[in-house]
């Protein structure tokens, strides 16, 4: 074989084998661009545990309560301020139920039945020793048939009281949970009710 000969021989080589590895590193990014998002996807997330399903289960009862709480207002109270407060706190805790309702479901996780507005009389007492600051159905029916005054009074003591339950949960998620949305939630809920809980001691004349 003349040189010449070697000489193409060799450039031909050269020239396919850089296509070959340009056809892999193609098909590399391809596959693995979109098997690294979905691995982002997943860190940035994190992968859900115990403590999560728990938070959630037991935050969208507690929501669902204070969301029943927060509905008597309209009909009950007499303090303009207690109604908005009412509106606001309803208006940011249906939305987070529906988001928590979503993880469990793609857990494969049931979705707790929803029990409130239901007749206190039918025992279906939505209070738990293991969920803080729930009230009871006996506390309920207090606050249901408490108007003006004395509701806002009442309305004002029980959620502060229901707020504290809410963070105690809420802490327990940050430190235990694992899954990203849940403790960046449970983030969200230390920070608006905590904020809630100075507003309404300071309705109700406390410092």
């Amino acid at each position: 074989m003349t040189a010449q000969r070697r000489f193409v021989r060799r450039t031909v080589l050269a020239v396919t084998a850089s296509v070959a590895a340009l056809t892999l590193a193609a098909c590399g990014n391809d596959g693995g661009g979109k098997a690294s998002s979905g691995t982002a996807t997943a860190t940035a997330t994190g992968g859900h545990n115990a403590a999560d399903v728990s938070f959630s289960k037991e935050m969208i009862q507690h929501h669902r309560q204070a969301v029943e709480m927060a509905g008597l207002a309209a009909g009950h109270a007499s303090s303009a301020q207690v109604k908005s407060l009412a509106t606001k706190i309803k208006g940011a805790q249906a939305p987070e139920i529906k988001t928590m309702s979503g993880w469990l479901t793609s857990w494969g996780e049931q979705v707790p039945q929803d029990m409130s507005g239901m007749d206190s009389g039918m025992g279906h007492d939505m209070s738990s020793s293991a969920t803080p600051g729930m009230m009871s159905d006996a506390d309920m029916g207090k606050l249901e048939k408490a108007s003006g005054a004395d509701f806002d009074t009442m309305f004002l003591t029980m959620m502060v009281e229901h707020h504290e339950g809410a963070i105690d949960m809420a802490k327990t998620e940050k430190a235990d949970g694992s899954y990203t949305p849940a403790t960046t939630l449970a983030a969200d809920v230390i920070t608006a009710q905590s904020a809630e809980i100075k507003q309404m001691n300071k309705m109700l004349g406390k410092s």
